[in-house]
């Protein structure tokens, strides 16, 4: 578990976990960002490996999944060997204390555990200085994922 100021990141551990993982998602994708509730949601939830962000006092603050193996190979071109980062999330009243970079972090160490060597997510056109910082290039046209641009980005690991 890494520890934050006043939060901590860990693997969704339970189905209260994954339900806030969830809630933190409808807030961000589904409400700020206008994302269709019925495609936020996919079949990949059930087998991914998610990490939650929690506040000290329970309030969760963020949240990302990885998805690995047979997968992941739809998003990596077939690769076993690539991780999918995806679903990263942080609450509005949450930005800007280091908590993407901790869920980031945290992905990453859990597919370097499971021997990945490198990590895939598709960024959105916005969020690509953050993921530049932290290592991944893109690659690839921009294309459109729920009506918002996206350019896939990978970090080996």
């Amino acid at each position: 578990m890494a520890r934050g100021d006043s939060y901590a990141v860990r693997v969704a551990e339970d189905a209260a976990d994954r339900e806030a993982c969830f809630a933190v998602r409808k807030e961000v994708f589904v409400g700020e960002q206008g994302v269709p509730e019925d495609i936020e949601y996919d079949a990949y939830d059930a087998g991914a490996l998610h990490v939650l962000a929690i506040r000290e006092d329970g309030v969760p603050l963020g949240t990302g999944r990885l998805l690995y193996g047979p997968e992941a190979a739809a998003k990596t071109d077939g690769d076993l060997t690539v991780g999918s980062l995806g679903r990263l999330a942080v609450t509005k009243a949450a930005r800007g204390l280091g908590v993407g970079v901790a869920l980031v972090r945290a992905i990453e160490d859990a597919a370097r555990a499971r021997g990945l060597a490198a990590v895939d997510l598709h960024a959105q056109a916005h969020a690509m200085g953050f993921y530049e910082r932290l290592g991944y290039v893109a690659y690839g046209e921009e294309f459109l994922d729920a009506g918002i641009d996206h350019r896939a980005m990978r970090k080996a690991l």
